[in-house]
């Protein structure tokens, strides 16, 4: 299912009562409310418990909610990753951290060949409502290795549902849809965001999958955007400093967050196109069959008369994560080859 933003204000707008918090307690927040509430979840992980998590996400989660429902794991993600399949159809809801999505190979029989079939395979009788959350993409100087970004891969597979926050706020509201929904769902993180702040709400807040958030632009003015900037996650931050920076020059950009790609809100991204012409997809996965290629593909089916421009990409570089810190930075997308991206569909470059 797609959903036009007739109204984007909607996507994006947050109630009254927030608080400016990291993004590493906006996700502890959505999971320890969700808690509270049905007995039946847990979180389980490497040093979740004892040592309050490897990046603090869990911190003070073991003393309120005891070792039965935060629990430390042996390093063996196909263990706890199988364990979580065998307790969802009990009819718990785990919720499984991965220090590293790039760990989760590990575990991809479970994660892939398992759990998003569970519930077609058995005739509906019974899924598997699993979270699994993590770090994704390259934290900062990690190597090849555990620099995976894994949307493109498993975004692949029918019967899940996978959502990337770009924003502490997204942060709780998509987590808190996660846990209450009932398919299998990745939350994607970025390590490299953990620690930054921003306005989160109160109390019980949730986003929905599958609406995008319109975070620069407006569709109710005079005047149609240059072109329409397309990403999600840590990028949406880059596609901001780049649409900030082209503004000084008079280039106007729609940035759309898309906030899940799986469900994809295809229909908000065709709706900015017809009204500008253009589209940059910007995606930290590596180009060939990213998440990127697969939504150029959609709009090429879908607004293809729309386009003065064929659309284009910024991706990461095709090449294993280099680990020396400027390789790694100029490997990433950024706001220079964003920029660049724009200008191009401009016909300036």
């Amino acid at each position: 299912m797609t959903t036009t933003l007739t109204d984007p204000t909607t996507s994006y707008l947050l109630p009254e009562g927030t608080r400016e918090i990291p993004f590493r307690e906006a996700l502890r927040e959505a999971m320890t409310l969700e808690m509270r509430k049905d007995p039946r979840i847990f979180l389980m992980g490497e040093e979740v418990a004892q040592y309050q998590g490897a990046y603090k996400v869990s911190q003070g989660m073991l003393d309120e909610f005891g070792p039965k429902r935060i629990i430390d794991s042996p390093i063996s993600e196909n263990g706890f990753a199988g364990l979580a399949v065998g307790a969802a159809m009990y009819g718990l809801r785990p919720i499984i951290e991965f220090m590293s999505w790039s760990f989760s190979l590990v575990a991809a029989d479970q994660i892939l060949n398992n759990v998003p079939k569970m519930l077609y395979m058995s005739g509906g009788q019974w899924g598997c409502p699993v979270v699994f959350r993590g770090n994704n993409g390259a934290g900062g100087q990690l190597g090849s290795t555990h620099s995976w970004t894994v949307e493109a891969l498993y975004s692949n597979v029918p019967g899940l549902k996978i959502a990337i926050s770009s924003c502490p706020a997204d942060a709780k509201g998509l987590l808190t849809s996660a846990i209450r929904d009932e398919d299998p769902v990745f939350h994607l993180e970025s390590e490299r965001m953990l620690g930054d702040k921003g306005p989160v709400p109160e109390g019980d807040y949730a986003v929905p999958f599958g609406v995008a958030a319109l975070r620069r632009g407006s569709w109710s003015g005079e005047r149609n955007s240059d072109c329409t900037l397309v990403s999600f996650g840590r990028p949406v931050n880059f596609c901001l400093d780049a649409a900030e920076e082209l503004a000084k020059d008079g280039i106007e950009c729609d940035v759309l967050d898309m906030r899940t790609v799986r469900p994809l809100d295809i229909g908000s991204i065709v709706e900015s196109v017809r009204r500008t012409n253009r589209i940059v997809v910007v995606d930290q996965c590596w180009p060939f069959a990213s998440v990127a290629s697969e939504v150029i593909a959609q709009v090429c089916e879908r607004a293809f008369d729309h386009l003065d421009h064929q659309p284009l990409r910024v991706n990461t570089d095709d090449v294993p994560t280099p680990y020396a810190k400027n390789l790694e930075a100029e490997y990433l997308p950024h706001k220079g080859k964003i920029i660049a991206a724009v200008r191009k569909s401009l016909g300036m470059l």
